[in-house]
């Protein structure tokens, strides 16, 4: 069995090595967010967390679209991401914290959505971590899994080939969202993005 303190030290020493060039490495993807969080169709005054948030870049998005009267939250499980969140004045768009998609301090059923960019494929649990964030979400309330580019194009960005276990294939991500009390309404993968989408069963 594995210890979950080896999985958060794995990831947060991957993302702590790169959170300093991450904004600089990915300038372009910022309209790329916004189109994706358009797809949540969240109203003014809804209550939206950005799970694994890194530098905050959907934070902006996320605002505009709840207004002033909701709620925006950025969670990250390594303080670098979040410190460059806060380096690049987004945390004037949500109240960050430094928390893990295994283990959300907040009430059950206290969002209207959750926003996960890049989230699935460091999740150390998948099927635990996505019951999880639907416990924080309420009956009817939607989550969006969202890359800037797709299965295929970001393959081939990091030199390798898909594989059917990939857990963002369609065959593989329906019944893993099924059985943690999502339901997918939703799935794009283009060259251009990524995005699952799906609604919290009652």
């Amino acid at each position: 069995m594995r210890n979950m303190s080896d999985d958060h030290t794995r990831v947060q020493e991957f993302f702590t090595a790169r959170a300093a060039g991450w904004d600089g490495k990915f300038p372009d993807d910022g309209p790329a967010y916004a189109a994706a969080v358009a797809e949540l169709g969240l109203r003014e005054g809804d209550r939206v967390l950005d799970a694994g948030c890194g530098t905050g870049r959907a934070l902006p998005p996320l605002r505009a679209a709840v207004g002033p009267s909701g709620v925006v939250l950025g969670a990250d499980l390594t303080p670098a991401m979040l410190q460059a969140a806060v380096r690049a004045g987004r945390d004037r768009d949500g109240r960050l914290l430094l928390a893990d998609v295994a283990a959300m301090p907040l009430r059950s059923g206290s969002l209207d959505a959750v926003f996960g960019a890049g989230l699935i494929s460091h999740l150390p649990r998948p099927a635990e971590n996505l019951r999880e964030l639907a416990r924080v979400v309420r009956p009817g309330g939607v989550l969006a899994l969202f890359h800037p580019i797709g299965r295929a194009a970001l393959a081939a960005r990091q030199g390798r080939r898909i594989t059917p276990e990939d857990l963002r294939a369609e065959p593989n991500l329906r019944p893993l969202l099924d059985g943690s009390g999502w339901r997918m309404t939703s799935y794009v993968d283009e060259d251009a993005r990524f995005l699952a989408l799906a609604v919290r069963e009652g």
